[in-house]
């Protein structure tokens, strides 16, 4: 929380931030280097590349938007940080035709799963990018998350559709095409030959919680950011998280 410009203490990003940054500090004193080869697969703008690269890691993000990787080079340099991050046009399923095999130390893989024809391979893919050791950072969004927000607006016919749907998608007008839950991440995570390590549940009540509550309560804030770390890591919450954070590990 100590620096400002950096995310952390985001409601949305805080859980994802705590065990990105230990995923990376471990990866640091493992492999006794000071500079880590990171890939943001789909990073866009470098909601999180940028500020990786103000840790004083390398950050390559691969996105097929070339609007949103003219915004990340844009953030990157008003960072301070052009000359570690680098954006190139692609997808998953062409990573290797932009980057190489077991080429990096981290892969993020953020808001990429819900938009792939086959999710497994595209964690499949992300793993192979990975050197010996390296850490997968999965972020997807949670199927139980979605039906509880439909569910507490009163649309409960499309909080049941969701339940049901194998794509977890409460109607036509659903703008996110794929939800999962923690065990279908985990186990796209295992069939990629990685160790599932930590998972979390991300948006737990932040989500849920009227935002001028938190905007005008003293402290609500702090109390709020508490309660999901607290929250985060228990199974019985990941049920109803909006999404669903699991860190693998390629075997070394």
């Amino acid at each position: 929380m100590s620096d400002p410009q950096r995310p952390r203490a985001s409601l949305r990003t805080a859980v994802v931030w705590d065990v990105l940054e230990d995923a990376l500090d471990r990866r640091v004193k493992a492999t006794g280097k000071d500079r880590l080869d990171v890939l943001d697969t789909g990073g866009g703008s470098g909601h999180f590349a940028v500020p990786v690269a103000r840790l004083g890691h390398v950050v390559t993000v691969v996105d097929p938007s070339p609007n949103a990787l003219f915004a990340l080079e844009r953030r990157a340099a008003e960072a301070g940080v052009a000359d570690r991050v680098r954006g190139v046009q692609g997808d998953i399923h062409d990573l290797f035709d932009v980057v190489e095999r077991d080429g990096f130390d981290v892969v993020l893989l953020h808001g990429v799963l819900e938009y792939v024809d086959d999710p497994a391979e595209g964690v499949r893919l992300a793993g192979e990018a990975l050197r010996p050791g390296g850490a997968l950072s999965l972020l997807a969004a949670g199927l139980g998350g979605a039906v509880l927000t439909r569910a507490l607006a009163g649309h409960f016919t499309e909080a049941h559709r969701a339940l049901a749907d194998p794509a977890g998608r409460w109607g036509e007008s659903d703008p996110v095409p794929r939800r999962f839950t923690a065990e279908q991440l985990s186990e796209a995570v295992t069939a990629a030959g990685l160790d599932v390590g930590p998972v979390h549940g991300v948006r737990i009540f932040s989500d849920l919680v009227p935002g001028v509550l938190v905007d005008t309560e003293p402290g609500a804030q702090e109390a709020l950011l508490r309660l999901e770390a607290a929250a985060a890591e228990l199974p019985a919450f990941h049920a109803v998280a909006t999404q669903l954070h699991v860190l693998g590990e390629k075997r070394a």
